[in-house]
């Protein structure tokens, strides 16, 4: 049997390699234990047990003929139920596209299996990546703790990582939705610069604010998947836009500036996630890096622009089904649609232009600083079932509380990650998230790798023993 608790993608590459266990004898280990312990999580919708192991086995017959696809090659990976797959359904985790079987693979789902990965499955979310778990599909338990949430859209992404039910996975991100469930299971959650991964084939939430990215157990093996998402063969996307995970070999850590905006941290921060923050900041200022106060602006501007722009882009891509098949939707997912439906479009368009004003402010301060470092959530994972977040002892709207730490990098377009920085004293784990300039996603993904470095924490999976299937 291999054991999956400090596995990563370097490391099951490396072991393929090496001739210590191959491609097929890794997706078996890991559909064993999605049969083992999904029944508990609910991070998957649909297995694909049969395609997986075939496509195992030629991964497995290719790098024995010496075909090596490159570092993804016979890896198990699972994505977010609103990538296009073809021949499989992709529901978005709702009932309106409950029997949708798309013809064609999203772009980034051709770039992956071009890479040669071993697709296990698609992953449960929030409903159209809206916020809200549709009763068809039930939430996706964090495995930390199994009363408490996962957080969204990118749920079973999350989970299926944390708990070692896949590799890698990916997800989407249009006002934290990587970054906030990587936080709450203890993962890394990377939303790469705006438009540096293609959408198309993706199930879209609000088109100018959505980001697809990977969620694994490791900076290093973020960069690996990234890598591979850009599809065209000499490694760019449609605008000449590249990335390479050897970049983040050439960035020198020590010297780079990170800007922290207090006044987000002091006001917006549970005081148990603000003190593991203020922890890892102090680690990377062991590491040579120069921490200093920054403001990103007005706080309360940046979440009403992103807001009325996710609000509205939103339902105009829902209107026919709202006008046909309302009852269908979650009740909360369909009162969002409506509200967003009632818009008005001038108050769009302003948000749109304080939106260019907005990144005006963050290329100011990019000039000063590398880097912005904030919590990727609020609060460690709230309960299944609460209302509202908890903020030091205040309740707070879990929608606006969330989005307020990570929807500004949305917002401008910025490359962001969340990477683990610890436990509180529940047991659950926080994230430090970490921002940076437009295409400097190997700067990002550089400093959080020497964070991870630095902290030299083990990797493990959380103790789900007691819930296997016998």
């Amino acid at each position: 049997m291999i054991d999956v608790s400090a596995m990563t993608v370097a490391r099951a590459g490396a072991a393929f390699r090496a001739g210590h266990f191959s491609p097929r004898d890794l997706a078996e280990t890991y559909l064993k234990r999605v049969n083992e312990l999904d029944g508990v999580l609910n991070s998957y919708i649909t297995v694909t047990s049969d395609a997986a192991m075939s496509l195992a086995e030629r991964a497995t017959e290719e790098l024995a003929r010496g075909v090596d696809r490159g570092p993804l090659h016979g890896i198990p990976v699972a994505y977010k139920d609103l990538f296009d797959t073809a021949g499989v359904r992709t529901t978005a985790a709702s009932r309106i596209y409950a029997h949708r079987v798309p013809d064609r693979d999203a772009d980034v789902v051709r770039a992956l299996s071009n890479a040669g990965v071993v697709p296990l499955g698609k992953l449960n979310m929030l409903e159209f990546a809206y916020g809200v778990v549709h009763p068809d599909y039930g939430p996706a338990r964090n495995p930390w703790n199994l009363e408490r949430s996962s957080g969204g859209s990118s749920s079973g992404s999350a989970v299926a990582v944390a708990a070692g039910l896949c590799l890698a996975a990916l997800g989407s991100d249009t006002g934290g939705s990587i970054r906030m469930p990587a936080a709450w299971c203890g993962v890394v959650g990377f939303k790469p610069t705006y438009d540096l991964v293609s959408r198309a084939g993706v199930v879209p939430l609000s088109w100018s604010l959505d980001h697809v990215g990977p969620l694994t157990r490791t900076a290093h093996d973020a960069a690996l998947m990234l890598e591979a998402m850009i599809p065209r063969p000499d490694g760019t996307n449609a605008r000449g836009r590249g990335f390479r995970a050897a970049a983040l070999d050439a960035v020198e850590v020590p010297r780079l500036r990170i800007g922290v905006p207090r006044q987000l941290l002091d006001a917006g921060v549970d005081q148990a996630v603000r003190r593991l923050i203020e922890d890892a900041l102090s680690d990377l200022a062991e590491c040579g890096t120069a921490i200093e106060d920054v403001s990103l602006g007005d706080l309360d501007d940046i979440l009403a622009a992103e807001l009325t722009i996710l609000f509205a882009e939103a339902s105009a891509f829902h209107i026919p089904w709202l006008r046909e098949r309302a009852e269908d939707y979650a009740q909360l997912t369909r009162e969002r649609l409506e509200a967003g439906v009632a818009v008005p479009a001038v108050h769009y368009i302003n948000a749109l232009r304080a939106r260019e004003a907005i990144v005006g402010v963050f290329r100011e301060v990019f000039r000063n600083v590398d880097l912005v470092a904030l919590p990727g959530a609020p609060t460690t994972a709230m309960g299944l079932d609460e209302k509202y977040l908890s903020i030091n002892g205040d309740p707070v709207d879990i929608f606006r509380g969330l989005i307020r730490i990570t929807g500004p990098f949305n917002l401008t377009g910025t490359p962001a990650v969340s990477v683990p920085c610890g436990c509180a004293a529940d047991g659950l784990p926080v994230g430090l998230q970490l921002a940076g300039r437009w295409y400097e996603d190997h700067v990002v993904l550089a400093a959080a790798r020497a964070f991870e470095e630095r902290r030299a924490a083990p990797l493990r999976l959380p103790a789900l023993d007691g819930h296997l299937r016998r």
